[in-house]
């Protein structure tokens, strides 16, 4: 996909160190994750291995260099929660607010969908202004507040819950809040 000269692909082994830079900027800012250690291209490798072909990463790049990545991984190892991925999202310091996020995120959904994931999830930090305003911008819907998840340098930190349908589970979407109750006129 071609958007203000970036293009999107499936993440390779090679693409390790730029995810990993990419990934340890958020790690740094404790602003998008409860991780503190920085992570290596090594680690960005064995979890590229893990997640295998059924849960998709993708890059977003420009002039032929990688701005982000987005990612799905398993949410819960029961079988019914087979089509449901975790997501991450993260953009280099130099290309957030270019669109990068959106394209990336844009090509995980198609990704996801066509490996059978009908939902994907992630919990946000509720001071995380340009994640949350992302969601939004792609069709996330705001489920909650896990409080007190856990904490990050010994504080607190909330979580914002978002969901957002993929493929038939968004097709048939209907939510039941949006209906009125029967027996009511």
């Amino acid at each position: 996909m071609l958007t203000k000269r970036m293009t999107t692909r499936l993440a390779r082994r090679e693409d390790a160190a730029a995810i990993a830079e990419i990934y340890n900027q958020g790690i740094e800012e404790r602003i998008a994750t409860f991780e503190t250690e920085p992570r290596h291209p090594e680690d960005i490798v064995a979890a590229l291995d893990e997640r295998g072909k059924h849960f998709p990463t993708v890059v977003a790049e420009r002039d032929g260099r990688i701005v982000a990545w987005a990612s799905a991984s398993l949410y819960r190892s029961r079988p019914c929660y087979a089509g449901i991925g975790e997501y991450s999202v993260y953009v280099h310091r130099e290309a957030r607010g270019s669109g990068a996020g959106k394209v990336v995120l844009e090509a995980l959904f198609r990704e996801s969908e066509a490996r059978g994931l009908w939902k994907l999830v992630s919990r946000i930090f509720p001071e995380n202004v340009a994640s949350l305003a992302l969601c939004r911008a792609t069709g996330f819907r705001e489920v909650g507040v896990y409080r007190r998840h856990a904490k990050l340098d010994g504080v607190w930190k909330d979580c914002v819950i978002v969901e957002k349908l993929l493929g038939e589970a968004a097709s048939e979407n209907v939510d039941p809040l949006d209906q009125e109750p029967e027996g009511k006129v």
